[in-house]
Protein backbone atom coordinates (compact mmCIF):
# COMPACT_ATOMS: atom_id res chain seq x y z
CA UNK A 1 0.00 0.00 0.00
CA UNK A 2 0.98 3.78 -0.72
CA UNK A 3 0.62 6.32 1.73
CA UNK A 4 0.82 9.87 -0.15
CA UNK A 5 1.31 13.38 1.53
CA UNK A 6 3.88 15.24 2.80
CA UNK A 7 5.37 15.27 6.68
CA UNK A 8 4.83 18.25 7.34
CA UNK A 9 1.43 17.58 7.34
CA UNK A 10 0.91 16.61 10.63
CA UNK A 11 -1.79 14.26 9.64
CA UNK A 12 0.00 12.89 7.34
CA UNK A 13 2.94 12.27 10.01
CA UNK A 14 0.91 10.74 12.72
CA UNK A 15 -0.62 8.52 10.00
CA UNK A 16 3.14 6.93 9.12
CA UNK A 17 3.63 7.05 12.52
CA UNK A 18 0.95 4.67 13.37
CA UNK A 19 1.28 2.47 10.60
CA UNK A 20 4.85 2.33 11.69
CA UNK A 21 3.61 1.27 15.10
CA UNK A 22 1.19 -1.08 14.16
CA UNK A 23 3.59 -2.99 12.12
CA UNK A 24 2.00 -2.33 8.62
CA UNK A 25 4.33 -2.22 5.84
CA UNK A 26 3.83 0.94 3.43
CA UNK A 27 5.60 2.78 1.08
CA UNK A 28 5.58 7.01 1.39
CA UNK A 29 5.11 8.59 -1.52
CA UNK A 30 5.78 12.61 -0.18
CA UNK A 31 3.17 14.53 -3.01
CA UNK A 32 2.48 17.86 -1.70
CA UNK A 33 -0.87 19.01 -2.43
CA UNK A 34 -0.03 22.18 -3.97
CA UNK A 35 3.51 22.11 -5.83
CA UNK A 36 2.72 18.84 -7.00
CA UNK A 37 -1.32 19.12 -7.44
CA UNK A 38 -1.82 17.40 -10.72
CA UNK A 39 0.35 14.47 -9.29
CA UNK A 40 -1.92 13.82 -6.18
CA UNK A 41 -4.56 14.43 -8.26
CA UNK A 42 -3.72 11.17 -10.92
CA UNK A 43 -4.48 9.59 -7.48
CA UNK A 44 -6.74 10.85 -5.69
CA UNK A 45 -9.19 13.63 -7.39
CA UNK A 46 -9.75 15.47 -3.96
CA UNK A 47 -6.39 15.74 -3.47
CA UNK A 48 -6.86 15.20 0.21
CA UNK A 49 -3.54 14.60 2.65
CA UNK A 50 -3.12 11.77 3.67
CA UNK A 51 -4.41 9.68 0.70
CA UNK A 52 -3.73 5.64 1.57
CA UNK A 53 -4.05 3.96 -1.35
CA UNK A 54 -4.73 -0.01 -0.31
CA UNK A 55 -3.20 -3.02 -2.39
CA UNK A 56 -6.46 -3.69 -4.32
CA UNK A 57 -6.83 0.12 -5.32
CA UNK A 58 -9.08 1.34 -2.56
CA UNK A 59 -8.13 5.07 -1.56
CA UNK A 60 -8.97 6.14 2.10
CA UNK A 61 -8.81 9.45 3.42
CA UNK A 62 -8.60 10.91 6.63
CA UNK A 63 -5.75 10.18 9.12
CA UNK A 64 -8.33 9.15 11.95
CA UNK A 65 -10.27 7.06 9.32
CA UNK A 66 -6.91 5.45 8.08
CA UNK A 67 -5.61 4.57 11.30
CA UNK A 68 -8.86 3.12 11.94
CA UNK A 69 -8.67 0.53 9.60
CA UNK A 70 -5.09 0.00 9.84
CA UNK A 71 -5.90 -1.14 13.02
CA UNK A 72 -8.65 -3.50 12.10
CA UNK A 73 -6.84 -4.95 9.29
CA UNK A 74 -3.40 -5.13 11.55
CA UNK A 75 -5.40 -6.61 14.78
CA UNK A 76 -3.42 -4.53 16.89
CA UNK A 77 -4.69 -1.08 18.47
CA UNK A 78 -2.65 1.81 19.85
CA UNK A 79 -5.50 2.51 21.90
CA UNK A 80 -6.43 1.70 26.01
CA UNK A 81 -8.68 -1.45 26.61
CA UNK A 82 -10.24 -0.28 29.47
CA UNK A 83 -13.08 2.48 29.10
CA UNK A 84 -12.05 5.06 31.71
CA UNK A 85 -8.26 5.18 29.89
CA UNK A 86 -9.68 5.16 26.27
CA UNK A 87 -12.03 8.13 27.15
CA UNK A 88 -9.13 9.99 28.67
CA UNK A 89 -6.76 9.02 25.45
CA UNK A 90 -9.78 10.05 23.19
CA UNK A 91 -9.76 13.58 24.65
CA UNK A 92 -6.46 14.44 24.41
CA UNK A 93 -6.54 13.39 20.82
CA UNK A 94 -9.23 15.63 20.53
CA UNK A 95 -7.43 18.60 21.60
CA UNK A 96 -4.46 17.59 19.64
CA UNK A 97 -6.35 17.50 16.45
CA UNK A 98 -7.66 20.82 17.13
CA UNK A 99 -4.86 22.50 17.86
CA UNK A 100 -3.32 21.16 14.16
CA UNK A 101 -6.48 22.33 12.58
CA UNK A 102 -6.10 25.89 14.34
CA UNK A 103 -2.24 25.97 13.85
CA UNK A 104 -3.31 25.31 9.95
CA UNK A 105 -5.87 27.85 9.67
CA UNK A 106 -3.61 30.54 11.09
CA UNK A 107 -0.71 29.63 8.23
CA UNK A 108 -3.14 29.83 6.23
CA UNK A 109 -4.29 32.79 6.74
CA UNK A 110 -1.06 34.16 7.08
CA UNK A 111 1.10 32.67 4.12
CA UNK A 112 -1.94 31.79 1.21
CA UNK A 113 -3.96 35.21 1.92
CA UNK A 114 -2.71 38.25 0.41
CA UNK A 115 -1.90 40.91 3.02
CA UNK A 116 -4.83 43.49 2.26
CA UNK A 117 -7.45 40.28 2.85
CA UNK A 118 -6.12 39.21 6.07
CA UNK A 119 -8.49 39.82 8.48
CA UNK A 120 -6.82 40.42 12.20
CA UNK A 121 -9.99 39.67 14.19
CA UNK A 122 -10.35 36.28 13.03
CA UNK A 123 -6.57 35.58 13.13
CA UNK A 124 -7.26 36.97 16.80
CA UNK A 125 -10.41 34.17 17.26
CA UNK A 126 -8.00 31.49 16.15
CA UNK A 127 -5.15 32.04 17.94
CA UNK A 128 -7.55 32.06 21.10
CA UNK A 129 -8.63 28.67 20.38
CA UNK A 130 -5.04 27.50 19.45
CA UNK A 131 -4.05 28.68 23.19
CA UNK A 132 -7.36 27.33 24.31
CA UNK A 133 -5.93 23.53 22.72
CA UNK A 134 -3.04 23.55 24.11
CA UNK A 135 -3.51 25.03 27.78
CA UNK A 136 -6.32 22.21 27.63
CA UNK A 137 -4.65 19.81 26.48
CA UNK A 138 -1.68 20.12 28.89
CA UNK A 139 -4.31 19.70 31.47
CA UNK A 140 -5.68 16.56 29.98
CA UNK A 141 -1.94 14.97 28.82
CA UNK A 142 -1.55 14.48 32.85
CA UNK A 143 -4.78 12.35 32.74
CA UNK A 144 -2.86 9.52 30.90
CA UNK A 145 1.09 10.06 31.25
CA UNK A 146 3.39 11.80 33.42
CA UNK A 147 6.34 13.56 32.37
CA UNK A 148 8.76 11.41 34.91
CA UNK A 149 7.68 8.16 32.81
CA UNK A 150 9.21 6.79 29.72
CA UNK A 151 7.49 6.34 26.55
CA UNK A 152 7.73 2.29 26.19
CA UNK A 153 4.23 1.76 24.80
CA UNK A 154 3.42 4.28 22.72
CA UNK A 155 -0.22 5.02 22.52
CA UNK A 156 -2.00 7.42 19.66
CA UNK A 157 -2.52 9.88 22.47
CA UNK A 158 0.97 10.12 22.30
CA UNK A 159 1.37 10.54 18.79
CA UNK A 160 -0.98 12.81 18.30
CA UNK A 161 0.20 14.76 20.93
CA UNK A 162 3.77 14.99 19.60
CA UNK A 163 3.21 15.44 16.45
CA UNK A 164 0.81 18.45 17.03
CA UNK A 165 3.45 19.82 19.05
CA UNK A 166 6.25 20.10 17.13
CA UNK A 167 4.22 20.95 13.92
CA UNK A 168 2.78 24.33 16.04
CA UNK A 169 6.19 24.67 16.60
CA UNK A 170 7.41 24.29 13.28
CA UNK A 171 5.15 26.31 11.96
CA UNK A 172 4.48 29.02 14.46
CA UNK A 173 7.78 29.79 16.30
CA UNK A 174 7.43 31.11 19.74
CA UNK A 175 3.46 31.68 19.88
CA UNK A 176 2.95 28.76 21.90
CA UNK A 177 5.85 28.57 24.79
CA UNK A 178 7.10 25.49 25.47
CA UNK A 179 7.46 26.50 29.57
CA UNK A 180 3.75 26.77 29.63
CA UNK A 181 3.77 23.45 28.69
CA UNK A 182 6.22 21.04 30.45
CA UNK A 183 4.28 18.02 29.81
CA UNK A 184 3.78 18.65 25.79
CA UNK A 185 7.56 19.54 25.24
CA UNK A 186 8.93 16.42 27.62
CA UNK A 187 6.47 14.43 25.71
CA UNK A 188 7.68 15.63 21.96
CA UNK A 189 11.20 15.31 23.11
CA UNK A 190 10.67 11.60 24.20
CA UNK A 191 8.34 10.79 21.57
CA UNK A 192 11.04 12.63 18.62
CA UNK A 193 14.03 10.17 20.20
CA UNK A 194 11.76 7.22 19.15
CA UNK A 195 12.46 5.01 15.93
CA UNK A 196 8.87 5.25 14.33
CA UNK A 197 9.08 9.39 14.51
CA UNK A 198 12.56 9.39 13.34
CA UNK A 199 11.75 7.54 10.69
CA UNK A 200 8.77 10.12 9.71
CA UNK A 201 10.77 13.50 10.41
CA UNK A 202 8.49 16.75 9.96
CA UNK A 203 11.03 18.36 8.19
Amino acid sequence: MKLIGMLDSPYVRRTAISLRLLGIDFDHQPLSVFSTFDEFKAINPVVKAPTLVLDDGTVLMDSTLIIDYAEHASGRTLMPDSLEQRRQATAVIGLALAACEKTVQIVYERNLRPAEKQHEPWVARVQGQLDAAYATLETALHKTWTPTLPLKKVGQFAVTAAVAWRFTQALLPGTIQAQNHPGLAQLSAQAEALPAFQAFPHD
